[in-house]
Formats: structure tokens, sequence, C-alpha cells
């Protein structure tokens, strides 16, 4: 993946970072779609009430349709985000890596993906699909922060660094990661839109919680500043999302011991909720970065489930 890495244009990192920038468009509308119950503001798609999507008055709706203006907001984040991901797609073909012109192809194949799959739900009612599409929303936006990640040069830099060593189980967990997160997040996809597993998720996210903070001390123990780093981002998201999926479960089903009473709709919970979900993509994000750091490791021979030496230290051990 080293290959023409001296090749990436200013343009198209400026465009990597502005695909993940845009994502969040969609992404937070969305959320906001789902807390607010908006996802059926219109009955038809592509166009909105008969009316093309371009053409919609769409400000017109802001003070007297709450729903039908963050359902619209939404669409049309969908469709900038579209443009975006073709302009991404121009560029990576225009450089000569191959990787590249993959990643780069496979971001605007998502895109258009999540586009149909955002209609089929509305032309279809279903509930399900709307629990996928978010789903799939997070691993696309998780895509484009990691390939953006991967056009840097500095991060690449530690592997002339052999003397640090990955543990075993280290390794291990780091790359259970993602796949914890993603499961982590289909439960409250599936409370958020099924209204159900509220228990299962609220199991989930102690698990979840328990394997980042694992993860973040193994991380934190390494003698190189990228992993440190890694590990620190991965507890701050971890600590950020449980803290906002506990505030998520009071605004949204009470709290007696203190006399809260959840108010559907109010304030406090759509934004919480939003948020929520949100952050639950930056910590899949996260996650996956660490666990591609964790396999340049691997690929380059550089996990060891013993200490070579008493000079060499190892990642979960630590370091003086």
């Amino acid at each position: 993946m080293n290959s023409g890495s001296h090749n990436i244009s200013p343009v198209l990192r400026g465009l990597a970072t502005a695909t993940c920038v845009v994502a969040l468009l969609p992404i937070g509308m969305g959320s906001v779609v789902t807390t607010l119950k908006a996802g059926m503001a219109f009955a038809d798609w592509p166009s909105s009430d008969g009316q093309n999507m371009f053409l919609y008055p769409w400000f017109s709706d802001f003070a007297v349709n709450t729903e039908k203006f963050v359902e619209h907001g939404h669409r049309l984040a969908g469709m900038l985000i579209g443009f975006v991901a073709i302009l991404l797609a121009i560029a990576g073909h225009v450089s000569q890596v191959t990787w590249i012109r993959r990643w780069t192809s496979f971001i605007l194949v998502a895109v258009i993906g999540q586009g149909l799959l955002g209609g089929a739900r509305v032309l279809m009612s279903a509930q399900v699909l709307a629990m996928t599409h978010s789903i799939t929303g997070a691993l696309f936006f998780s895509t484009c922060v990691l390939f953006r990640f991967l056009l840097c040069d500095g991060w690449r830099c530690w592997l002339s660094r052999s003397e640090t060593r990955l543990a075993t189980t280290g390794a291990i967990l780091a790359f259970m990661l993602p796949v914890v997160v993603v499961g982590q997040y289909a439960l409250g996809g599936v409370l958020r839109h099924l209204h159900g597993m509220r228990t299962e998720h609220v199991i989930g996210a102690i698990l979840t919680l328990s394997c980042c903070l694992a993860s973040s001390l193994l991380l934190l123990g390494s003698s190189l500043r990228i992993l440190r780093l890694a590990g620190v981002g991965t507890a701050a998201a971890i600590g950020l999302q449980f803290s906002l999926g506990i505030g998520s479960l009071v605004t949204r089903f009470g709290f007696k011991a203190i006399g809260y009473v959840a108010v559907s709709g109010s304030l406090e919970q759509s934004i919480i909720c939003s948020l929520h979900t949100v952050a639950g993509m930056f910590l899949l994000a996260t996650c996956c970065c660490c666990s591609v750091l964790v396999l340049r490791f691997h690929s380059h021979g550089l996990i060891a489930s013993t200490r070579l030496s008493e000079q060499e230290p190892i990642l979960g051990e630590s370091v003086a």
C-alpha cells in the first residue's frame, strides 16, 4: 500500500477530507430524522410530494412542518455527498495508484447504494430498511475516514521502528474492536427503529466499553506515539459514546430515581439521541483506524507472542 504514496496529490487528500466532513451532513440529519420519526414525512421518492427534489420549497417547511424540513434536508445532504463522491472518484482515477482507484470507486458505489437503500425504505415504508440504512451509513462513514487515514504519509513512519513488538493478545483485541462496535451499533438500531432489545443493548454497551478500554490500555503501553494517540482516541470516543448512551436511555425512558419523566420528541431527547448515533459512527471509525495500524504490524511481521529481548517493548506491556 506504500507504493505510489508520493504520487498522492493535495487535491485528492482535500477531496477525501471533504468527503468525511460532508458525509456528516446526511448522517447527522438522518439521526435527527430517526429521533423525530420523520422517515415517512414524504411518501414518495426521489420526488418530494410529487415535486422535483431540487425545486421543492424546502425552507417553507421550517416553521410549519419540522418533519418534512428535516427529511428533505436529509435528502439534499445525501445528494451533496454523492456529488463530492463523484469528484473523489474522478480524482482517484486520475491517480496512478491502483488501491486509491479501487477505494474511491468503492466509496462512490457505496454512496449510490446508500441512496437507493434510503429510497427503498420510503417506498416500502419498512423500519427494517431504515435500521439497515443507519448501519450501512456508519460503515460508509468509517470507510471514508479510513481512506483519508490511509492517504497520510506520516502514519507509515513507525514501520521503521522494528524494535517495537505487539503482543498477540493485543492484536486479537484490536482486530475484534470493529466487530464488537458494529454489533453494538446494530443492537442500538433495533432499539431505535424496532423498539426492542433494550436489555441486550445495555449489556452490549458494557461489553463494548470493556473491550475499548482494554484496547486503549494496550495501545497506551506502546513506545510509539501514533499508537498511544490511537489509544487516547479510542478511550475518548468510547467515553463520549457511553455517556451519551446513558443520556439517551434517560431521556427516552425516564429515570424514576430522580423523578425524571421522559417526554417523546422533547428537545433534550432529540439532541442527545441524535448525538449518540453520530458518536457511535465516530467510535466505529476510530476502531477501524486502530485495527489498520495493528494490521500493518502484522503484515510486517512485528506481532510477537513473547518478548524477543529485554530491550524490546511489547504493546500491551508497560514501557518504562
